[in-house]
């Protein structure tokens, strides 16, 4: 068990992750985020680092190049200059740069054709766990039709999927983003499951009695109704398994409550690619019988 110093490091250092997180756009100096942990400059690269298995400046620069790579493919409307500068690159020289450093393409070549397991490999960091209190509610939900795209392989490969359920949306009048609920279903955890055994359902609610045929594969199921725990989870999905874990490792133990046979579920608040991922609200819902 950790002892109340190191608590109290990990609550100061969760501070900094969220502001990092939430100013990648911004100069993030040592000097700045010295100020946010209450750390003197001389010994918070040395704590940084044991927290998070690289140093600040890796950190920030790993952060930085996955909000552009997301951005590359899920608006590829935007000019890349644009998403290099919003991204906290002084140039577009030094964002093309970092960028084919660290995966191995071009931010035109990733756009056309991501190598998402290349991607994938790189963000292993480590980071404090931010959930050492969550307000979890009990409710009573109804059986929500949905639209599905079943996503069944690595976790890297998500964003494909994603993008082929927008693009079924975008085809049809059936889920409309803006007036219909937006789900997932994880079947499997990431940190456990072989990558190509992973499964994942992205999900759109519905109030047809049928999904017709289409090019993507969507097609129809159901969320049951019943009994679930939910807390609402602030910041990037990313993370969202610390959520999780708090259900099942802090709540669920001492709760006197008993799981149904479905799996945990998410329901995405804002999901316009316009909301940055600090700013993302996610539901996770622990069904209970």
């Amino acid at each position: 068990m950790p002892n109340d110093r190191e608590q109290a490091y990990a609550r100061r250092f969760r501070r900094v992750f969220d502001y990092i997180e939430r100013h990648l756009q911004e100069d993030l100096s040592v000097e700045c985020l010295c100020q946010v942990a209450h750390f003197s400059k001389f010994h918070f690269h040395r704590l940084f680092a044991k927290f998070c298995g690289v140093s600040v400046s890796r950190y920030i620069q790993l952060l930085r190049l996955k909000q552009a790579s997301q951005q590359l493919v899920r608006q590829r409307q935007r000019k890349i200059i644009d998403i290099a500068l919003d991204s906290g690159f002084e140039t577009p020289e030094s964002f093309s740069r970092a960028f084919k450093q660290l995966f191995g393409q071009t931010p035109t070549a990733f756009r056309c054709s991501p190598d998402w397991d290349t991607w994938g490999r790189q963000f292993c960091f480590k980071t404090p766990d931010r959930t050492d209190h969550m307000d979890v509610k009990i409710i009573t939900t109804p059986t929500i039709k949905v639209a599905v795209l079943e996503h069944r392989a690595s976790p890297a490969h998500l964003t494909d999927s994603i993008l082929r359920f927008i693009e079924w949306r975008k085809s049809t009048t059936l889920s409309p983003v803006l007036t219909s609920q937006t789900f997932g279903i994880a079947y499997d955890d990431p940190e456990t499951t072989e990558p190509d055994a992973f499964r994942f359902d992205i999900c759109g609610s519905i109030t047809a009695d049928e999904v017709p045929a289409n090019p993507q594969g969507v097609i129809q199921k159901e969320i049951p109704g019943g009994r679930c725990a939910v807390v609402r989870h602030l910041g990037s999905t990313d993370r969202i398994g610390e959520s999780v874990y708090y259900l099942f490792r802090n709540w669920l133990p001492g709760s006197g409550e008993e799981l149904r046979n479905f799996p945990v579920y998410f329901e995405y608040l804002n999901v316009s690619a316009e909301v940055p991922e600090a700013d993302k609200e996610t539901d996770v819902y622990l069904p209970l019988k």
